[in-house]
């Protein structure tokens, strides 16, 4: 058989026709172009990953604390009611993966949910406190709506190595429109030779200066009870930042007789992606000492963790 009965034998090829050939004209531009952004988004995940990993050892004697805004466990999602609850549990693994590489002894979260339908209907602080192996929890919640027979139970929590004493919840109203609030217990640690210390885990209203300032009236008031012998610390989401709203920030370190690490500099929290305003806080009494302070790189919120390091005396 010659070469022209083999050409008759062939099926002719078929052309694309131009919408499809354009389709995927522009498939394949998008993929050469995506390309390097793909490299740039991986090379700065190492990047993250190799700021988290080179983060010291708590020094002896020092305890290590860490608040985090876990955002309902969605992440950098609009709303969790947009998240499987497979990718919930995937994203509070890696919240727990953190903490529990960077050895924190006690964790204050918030926007930290109960069973919700919203998110996945599972007890995210349970679920963290076990994967991160810290023996003691505590949530509150200060929602106070349901959908028909349906929970939205959200708040503010602790997670600790050491039980949690005296633990309470108090949310800042009764309105269903109020979700913000506080949870505040007690831990002794060992190596200050069994000192008690209060901590709180806090959540402030987002949107008003005044609902902000009259809240932190209710949290100084609830605490005005407590032992001022014991060391207090204040962590959480404050929605308020020193450049732009220092009279609260101010009224709460006057309130409870505590300190910042150096609140008039930097330290941005919020948004995740592009940090401009800092929004969360770690606060002590002066019975307490900065060993070390600094915002968390990992994006694993809309909000960046902070760590503390902080010494008696």
């Amino acid at each position: 058989m010659d070469d022209r009965s083999l050409d008759a034998t062939r099926a002719p090829a078929r052309a694309l026709p131009p919408p499809a050939l354009a389709r995927l004209r522009a498939r394949l531009l998008e993929r050469e172009l995506l390309r390097p952004v793909g490299r740039l988004a991986r090379r700065r995940r190492q990047n993250k990953q190799a700021a988290v990993a080179a983060i010291a050892p708590c020094p002896a004697g020092a305890v290590r604390l860490l608040t985090l805004n876990i955002a309902h466990g969605r992440r950098r999602v609009p709303h969790q009611a947009l998240v499987s609850e497979q990718r919930m549990r995937r994203n509070l693994d890696e919240v727990a993966a953190l903490v529990a590489h960077l050895d924190a002894a006690v964790v204050a979260l918030q926007e930290a949910d109960g069973p919700s339908i919203w998110s996945g209907n599972f007890d995210h602080v349970a679920a963290l406190a076990e994967a991160t192996h810290l023996g003691a929890h505590f949530r509150g919640d200060h929602n106070h709506f349901r959908i028909g027979r349906h929970n939205l139970a959200s708040g503010t929590a602790l997670v600790a190595r050491w039980p949690l004493g005296g633990a309470r919840s108090q949310p800042f109203g009764s309105s269903w429109r109020c979700t913000k609030g506080f949870v505040a217990a007690s831990v002794e640690v060992p190596d200050w030779g069994g000192q008690a210390v209060d901590m709180v885990s806090v959540h402030l209203d987002f949107l008003r200066p005044e609902v902000r300032r009259r809240q932190i009236d209710t949290l100084a008031e609830a605490l005005s009870g407590r032992d001022p012998s014991r060391p207090l610390v204040v962590l959480g989401d404050l929605n308020c930042c020193w450049q732009q709203e220092p009279e609260s920030l101010r009224l709460l370190i006057r309130r409870l007789g505590l300190r910042a690490f150096e609140p008039e500099s930097g330290h941005p929290t919020y948004p995740a992606y592009r940090p401009r305003r800092r929004l969360d806080w770690i606060l002590i009494s002066d019975h307490l000492r900065f060993c070390s302070h600094q915002c968390l790189p990992a994006k694993l919120s809309d909000h960046l963790g902070v760590l503390a390091d902080v010494g008696l005396g």
